[in-house]
């Protein structure tokens, strides 16, 4: 029903996965007023930048309007 594992020669290797630590990290330190005021300016200046890249670039790529066929060349008059 139980199975023995087998022997390992270092002792270590063999307690590895019960090990735990009992030295708990330090608390993260929060982030002052400005770090958060830096952070959030450079967001908007990045979604800024993709909005205006986005504002300028759309009417390249909309589809170019072919001239109306109503204006026509002294080529084409039949002379």
């Amino acid at each position: 029903m139980f199975r023995r594992r087998e022997s390992v020669p270092f002792s270590f290797v063999a307690e590895a996965d019960r090990f735990r630590s009992n030295v708990t990290p330090p608390p993260r330190e929060r982030a002052s007023v400005s770090q958060l005021a830096g952070r959030s300016l450079v967001g908007l200046t990045v979604v800024a930048g993709l909005v205006g890249s986005l504002i300028l670039g759309l009417p390249a790529l909309s589809p170019v309007q072919s001239p109306s066929h109503a204006e026509q060349t002294e080529a084409s008059d039949g002379r």
